[in-house]
């Protein structure tokens, strides 16, 4: 298994340059491939900032990428619980680390949207310092 980098996963999502996204699918659909949380989290900015995709289009990509048969991802418990915090109105990447912070006594942020949007998604406290 070899893991990939986000613009490997870009190009196969977007297919904007047809060179490396064919290589990209030559890859992703033919081996067992490895998607760390950091890319994940960097794929959704991209996403975002760069291509523009609304919330909904990133989750249904994430989850396409989630249930492709040949690709693991890092701590994907996490992931899912992440994408449907972010479906709630969390930012991903805060929800990642919430998710991944669930064993903790609590959570602490200057964010105060974080603050807010968390209350009633998690058992744990997320508070202002």
């Amino acid at each position: 298994m070899r893991a990939v980098d986000t613009n490997v996963l870009i190009r196969y999502l977007t297919a904007d340059d047809s060179r490396q996204s064919a290589a990209a699918r030559r890859v992703i659909d033919h081996e067992h491939i490895f998607v760390t949380i950091t890319v994940l989290i960097e794929m959704e900015w991209v996403l975002r900032s760069v291509y523009s995709f609304e919330l909904g289009e990133i989750v249904s990509a994430l989850r396409t990428l989630g249930g492709h048969p040949l690709i693991s991802i890092e701590h994907s418990d996490r992931v899912w619980r992440a994408l449907e915090w972010a479906e709630q109105g969390l930012d991903f990447a805060d929800a990642l680390h919430l998710a991944g912070a669930e064993q903790c006594a609590g959570f602490i942020s200057f964010d105060r949207s974080l603050v807010r949007k968390a209350k009633g998604l998690t058992s744990i406290a997320v508070t202002a310092p």
